[in-house]
């Protein structure tokens, strides 16, 4: 029976799964390219680091204190003797937390120049997302393709 994924299979690229597919491709890449290349060219696993706040988050600000009056609706004798107002509950509040996200790549480089001559990027689900991973992606990119450096993405 044919797959009826076409391409890529999306449960591969579950949060938990991708990663470890991710780094076992690379490895292998490397791992395939590196004796076709040599001894002119080096391969070499690189890695992009950024942190990132949940990508279904919106962290628009986080106050520091929170005050809140509260609306008596007994009505209140004035006397000149001091009474205490049950506490307020706490309020409990989810804060989200940068998570700090790293990417491997591979280059390509001459060995007697050292200059990069091909980018190797195996596309992942945070390079094709909104977010911060993809503008860090697309300014790589375009760095890239502004230059002599060949880009392959898989």
């Amino acid at each position: 029976m044919p797959s009826p994924f076409p391409g890529m299979n999306p449960y591969l690229e579950h949060p938990e799964v991708w990663p470890g597919i991710h780094l076992l491709l690379i490895g292998e890449l490397a791992k395939f390219l590196s004796p076709q290349l040599r001894p002119k060219y080096r391969v070499g696993v690189e890695v992009r680091m950024y942190e990132t706040i949940g990508e279904q988050s919106l962290l628009v600000g986080i106050p520091d204190l929170t005050v809140k009056g509260s609306q008596v609706t007994t009505k209140q004798l004035i006397t000149n003797v001091a009474v205490a107002q049950a506490p307020t509950q706490p309020q409990t509040v989810q804060v989200p937390v940068p998570e700090t996200i790293k990417q491997g790549y591979l280059e390509v480089r001459e060995v007697a120049t050292k200059e990069v001559v091909t980018a190797i990027e195996i596309l992942s689900p945070i390079n094709k997302r909104s977010g911060e991973g993809r503008k860090q992606y697309e300014s790589k990119r375009n760095k890239v393709l502004g230059s002599f450096t060949h880009l392959v993405e898989i």
